[in-house]
């Protein structure tokens, strides 16, 4: 088994490399060129770029056991245009000590079940940087059943339930952006398995999850719109807020609400809560037997 260190230094490379191939010589002021045989810019053209040696560069891209300054790394970030979120990717990939972070406990604060309590009617979910549900109030269960189970997890959910009933709505740049930062959390957990197995069972059971792996992409979770799907109601367009928990190892919390547009959103939520648990499992039942039933 390779060391983290090791590890660390070849997502180094592949982090690199992908970040290299999407920048274009006219994005940098250099002329085209000759044919290329690869996207992008080439190694001798970021090390020129960056003011230094083409040799040091390809070691650092290769994941050479060298120890690259900051002063360095900086001048690799500014040629690749990388925003705040991939320079720390890129400074926690080459073992470069930043300003050391708080300590963080490993356990769930023992008051955040009583305010997601507070926050009903509006769903609200406790997630770990795995997409792993932690807690939930009563209304996030009455609108996402499946994820309120134990070991509910929104990355299996979504790239693992077939479309007829995924409850989320996802465009590509959703599904982009969490598997981006599921890679900014993962590299912190190199030497955990079980953040592991999660990787490899996705890449697994979906291509497309694995074709986004593969881009190496880094991001943080954003507010945006979320299109959600029950049998029991119909879509719902609810705003996602989102809060992150800096006292605690990347847990974070999820608030729907409807959007403000459409007072039929709410409406939809007020009838959704107002049911009973068989009344909103019916048609999702329903739909299992008529459509999932083997035989």
């Amino acid at each position: 088994m390779r060391s983290v260190r090791t590890e660390r230094r070849a997502q180094l490379g592949a982090f690199l490399t992908s970040r290299r191939a999407k920048i274009s010589p006219s994005d940098v002021g250099l002329p085209p060129g000759p044919r290329r045989r690869t996207p992008g810019l080439r190694r001798e053209e970021v090390a020129q770029l960056s003011g230094i040696g083409v040799t040091w560069y390809t070691w650092l891209e290769q994941g050479r056991p060298i120890n690259p300054s900051v002063q360095v790394l900086d001048a690799v970030a500014r040629t690749l245009g990388l925003d705040h979120t991939e320079k720390a990717h890129l400074y926690q990939l080459a073992d470069v000590p930043s300003v050391p972070a708080p300590p963080v406990p490993s356990t769930m604060p023992p008051g955040l079940p009583m305010i997601l309590d507070q926050l009903s009617p509006l769903p609200a979910v406790l997630l770990d940087s795995k997409y792993e549900v932690l807690a939930h109030n009563v209304s996030y269960r009455a609108l996402f059943p499946a994820l309120a189970d134990p070991d509910g997890n929104v990355l299996r959910t979504v790239f693992l339930t077939p479309e007829c009933c995924n409850p989320y709505q996802h465009n590509l740049d959703d599904k982009h952006r969490m598997v981006a930062y599921l890679r900014g959390a993962y590299i912190r957990h190199l030497a955990d398995p079980i953040w592991q197995g999660l990787v490899d069972e996705l890449c697994g059971a979906s291509v497309e999850f694995a074709g986004m792996w593969a881009r190496n992409d880094v991001a943080v979770p954003v507010n945006l719109i979320k299109v959600v799907q029950h049998p029991a109601v119909g879509d719902l367009a609810m705003h996602l807020t989102i809060m992150a928990l800096p006292a605690t190892d990347g847990e974070w919390i999820q608030i729907f609400t409807p959007i403000n547009e459409a007072e039929a959103e709410a409406a939809k939520l007020s009838v959704l809560l107002a049911m009973s648990n068989e009344a909103r499992l019916r048609p999702v039942d329903e739909h299992r037997r008529r459509f999932h039933t083997v035989g």
